[in-house]
């Protein structure tokens, strides 16, 4: 397993769709992972430390944990299947639930909690982006400086 952070959230275009892009720690791979539009306002709230006037699922499966008292210990990233991302939530009880990768992230960066990509995904869909090429890099994080996730098209009730 290799520890992955959150680039950001954008949307891919003419498909509009949104993506999530996750980098290697101490690697010079990215992750993107595509996404819905919901997930993708979760993902943005959470990193832009933002906090909707009602609490979003990822908010209140959060505050679920904390009333129960169990830690979410890793999200791991573990499969890619026809096209498809496999994650898991590890408690420190021990116990592993499967969950989709937007999910995992979003919950993940709510509570602080380490993300991980197994070497088989990032060997199949990871993108290497050697050292000269970092700076297209930065220009994305510039872009997610710039939006907000209202650019989504979704709201939060």
């Amino acid at each position: 397993m290799n520890e992955l952070d959150v680039v950001g959230v954008r949307v891919e275009m003419p498909s509009n769709q949104p993506i999530v892009l996750l980098r290697e720690v101490g690697g010079d791979r990215y992750l993107p992972i595509w996404i819905g539009p919901g997930e993708a306002t979760a993902i943005a709230f959470a990193q832009q430390g933002m906090a909707p006037a009602r609490p979003l699922t990822h908010d209140l499966f959060k505050d679920v944990l904390e009333a129960v008292g169990q830690e979410l210990t890793e999200v791991r990233i573990t499969d890619l299947r026809e096209g498809v991302f496999y994650a898991e939530l590890v408690f420190a009880s021990g116990v592993e639930v499967s969950a989709r990768p937007s999910d995992a992230i979003a919950l993940a960066l709510r509570t602080g909690t380490p993300i991980y990509g197994s070497d088989g995904v990032l060997d199949d869909a990871g993108i290497a982006i050697p050292d000269e090429q970092e700076d297209e890099v930065e220009k994305f994080r510039e872009f997610l400086d710039q939006i907000s996730p209202e650019d989504f098209g979704t709201s939060s009730q």
